[in-house]
């Protein structure tokens, strides 16, 4: 049975906010959070970026839901055995109802350090090995690499998480599908799509979870949930690969120019109709997610979590 989450926007609320947040989706019947990892926002009027693995402290202190990264690149901003330590600290902190995310990232948040961004098929050769060298730091034994990309020298967590770690792997197309099927516990996905989930199935993924979520606005009224979207979130309908190669939100804000409202119309959940929200979301239920994370853009986020808690995730139940 698919799982309902709410989705943690870390490039759109301060900390204050996003905690403030998850009290509310726990009291609203959601079981799960996700959270995203940024160094940038996608645009100056999102406005946040704090810093990701202070808020899961945060929320571990908070909540008692389970949080998964969707997700954080472990291969340029942060070496894999740094984010390793991050990852299994975490796991500790929510008593092992942690996952990890990960992905092959984007040109936004890993070139701050002046690192040259590679094309896929280095980024994926990159993640396959740090995955390799985060699931032998878990053990909690000492660790020594000498890979490709990266080198441990005798390294150790002592604080190693307590049960095993799934590591999640995001992908966009087939060749990204079949890479989560062969090295992560489960598969990210951001769409809807039956396909990319039959790849990673048949790539290794059988009976391993998939995980996904989209971005809603409720409001009373369609046409400000809708300009709302627009405001916020236009790269959301940005084509291809620009949102893995753009390197600034400045880059994204002129790109985002070419997306139109009526784009944003057809595309995004936006107003007060319960049908248009359940449909939406039902979508990943029928496309074989297991967990569904689901967003609120804009700042009405009370008459959100009432419409979802009150209509929205009974629908979905049914």
């Amino acid at each position: 049975m698919t799982s309902f989450g709410y989705f943690l926007s870390c490039e759109e609320f301060t900390p204050a906010q996003l905690l403030h947040q998850a009290r509310l989706a726990a009291d609203a019947g959601f079981t799960r959070l996700a959270i995203s990892d940024h160094y940038h926002p996608w645009t100056d009027t999102q406005g946040n970026s704090p810093f990701v693995w202070s808020m899961i402290g945060a929320l571990s202190q908070t909540v008692d839901l389970p949080v998964t990264t969707l997700v954080t690149c472990p291969t340029v901003r942060l070496h894999p055995a740094v984010t390793a330590q991050a990852a299994a600290t975490s796991s500790v902190l929510l008593g092992g109802r942690f996952a990890l995310g990960v992905g092959t990232g984007e040109a936004l948040n890993e070139h701050v350090l002046g690192d040259r961004w590679p094309a896929f098929d280095e980024r994926a050769d990159m993640l396959e090995e740090a995955v390799e060298v985060m699931r032998k730091l878990f053990t909690g034994d000492r660790t020594s690499h000498r890979g490709k990309h990266y080198t441990v020298d005798n390294a150790r967590l002592y604080t190693a998480p307590e049960d095993p770690l799934p590591i999640l792997v995001s992908g966009f197309g087939p060749k990204a599908a079949g890479l989560a099927g062969r090295i992560g516990d489960g598969f990210v996905t951001m769409t809807p799509d039956e396909d990319a989930v039959g790849s990673f199935r048949e790539a290794g993924g059988e009976g391993k979870r998939v995980v996904g979520g989209l971005k809603v606005c409720w409001d009373p009224d369609r046409e400000t949930a809708v300009d709302t979207v627009h405001r916020l979130w236009p790269t959301e309908q940005l084509p291809g690969e620009l949102n893995q190669i753009l390197p600034t939100p400045a880059h994204f804000e002129q790109a985002a120019e070419l997306v139109t409202r009526q784009q944003v119309s057809e595309s995004v959940p936006c107003g007060p109709d319960v049908e248009e929200h359940v449909g939406a979301v039902r979508a990943y239920v029928t496309a074989g997610l297991d967990e569904v994370y689901v967003g609120q853009v804009g700042q009405g986020q009370e008459d959100f979590f009432a419409a979802y808690r009150d209509k929205v995730l009974p629908a979905l139940s049914h």
